[in-house]
């Protein structure tokens, strides 16, 4: 494990985290950045974490099947409502988390149609 000290990457603005090619970063609480050889995990992958990828990835291509007004629509409030995520990540969040009436109210707020989309959240 090797501490790279954070002034000169801040100014840099690089932040890096997880794995990049053969290394694995993070920031330790010492605001330093820290880093190690990527190592493979030592069991494979429990029935809850592929359950979890299996979800990410079929909200990821529901995304992708969206026709493009929806995911500008997605996008648009996303901005409108000035959150620190895009169009994606708050779909991705709505489909993961329920998070339906959240979605509804922005969509309310800015009236800009979101909901209902033609698919169950968790079918």
């Amino acid at each position: 494990m090797k501490l790279i000290g954070p002034k000169i990457w801040n100014l840099l603005g690089f932040r890096p985290t997880g794995d990049i090619g053969p290394l694995t970063f993070y920031t330790s609480q010492r605001n330093a950045i820290v880093w190690f050889p990527k190592s493979p995990p030592l069991a494979p992958p429990s029935y809850l974490q592929i359950v979890q990828r299996n979800r990410f990835r079929t909200t990821a291509k529901r995304w992708t099947e969206l026709p493009e007004i929806e995911r500008q629509n997605w996008e648009t409030v996303s901005k409108k409502a000035k959150l620190t995520i895009n169009g994606y990540n708050l779909f991705v969040w709505y489909a993961l988390r329920d998070g339906e009436q959240t979605v509804q109210a922005l969509a309310d707020r800015y009236n800009i149609q979101l909901l209902p989309l033609n698919w169950s959240i968790f079918a």
